[in-house]
């Protein structure tokens, strides 16, 4: 099983809370700002190096957003869609309805996902959640699964880590959940969790385990407030 730092546990519980998985796909838009743009951005940067007929791997596909907006771009492209929470996954097969026919969804972690070899994978808004020896560990697992030359993307959230630039940087998380209709109390509450559980690293230290995982031509090609994303190759 993957390490994950105890704060982040309060994450996965929630997924797994009937109530919650029924709202989530509202919810992610109204904290990453421009998620609908990343999730074409992602299918527009896999294209450049996948072919046509690509098999995908989706690490924490649960909620099918992503596996929607890729399955939707690119319609003869196969996916397998990984994430350790059921209820999620059910909610991918609601979301991603008649497209289900081209995705396997498999409950768990990296070590569940397939061999591969695969044309192309991605990991998004999941990676904060593994503690930095954990994340390189799985950014390595899925190295080891691709293709030569095959295109990865990652997108979260980080931070910069002197304390008054942390706290800035939660402050613009918590105000652009309030100004996209998050209730105010609820927002700062979020803040607090994600302060406290989330591991969010430096983007430089980020950068630094895609690149020491395999992926050496990293670089970024999202950034949106705590959220950014990176593209590299196997």
């Amino acid at each position: 099983m993957a390490e994950i730092t105890d704060g982040a546990q309060v994450f996965l519980r929630a997924f797994s809370d009937p109530e919650i998985v029924a709202r989530y796909t509202d919810g992610p838009r109204r904290f990453v700002p421009g998620l609908d743009g990343l999730h074409r951005m992602t299918a527009v940067v896999l294209g450049e190096q996948a072919p046509a007929q690509a098999k995908v791997l989706v690490l924490g596909a649960g909620g099918g957003l992503e596996l929607s907006a890729l399955a939707e771009a690119h319609p003869s492209w196969s996916f397998v869609g990984v994430d350790p929470s059921a209820q999620m996954l059910r909610l991918a097969e609601r979301t991603l309805g008649s497209r289900m026919g081209r995705v396997e969804l498999i409950e768990g972690y990296i070590d569940d996902a397939p061999a591969g070899p695969f044309d192309a994978a991605t990991c998004l808004l999941t990676l904060h959640f593994l503690s930095a020896p954990e994340r390189l560990r799985t950014v390595r697992a899925i190295h080891q699964r691709l293709r030569p030359g095959a295109p990865f993307v990652a997108a979260h959230s980080c931070l910069p880590q002197e304390p008054a630039q942390r706290a800035l940087w939660l402050d613009r998380y918590a105000a652009y959940a309030v100004a996209s209709g998050v209730d105010a109390e609820q927002a700062k509450t979020m803040r607090k969790t994600v302060e406290a559980g989330v591991n969010m690293l430096s983007p430089e230290q980020d950068e630094a385990i895609l690149r020491d995982g395999g992926f050496h031509d990293a670089s970024r090609f999202f950034a949106a407030f705590t959220w950014q994303g990176w593209i590299g190759h196997a």
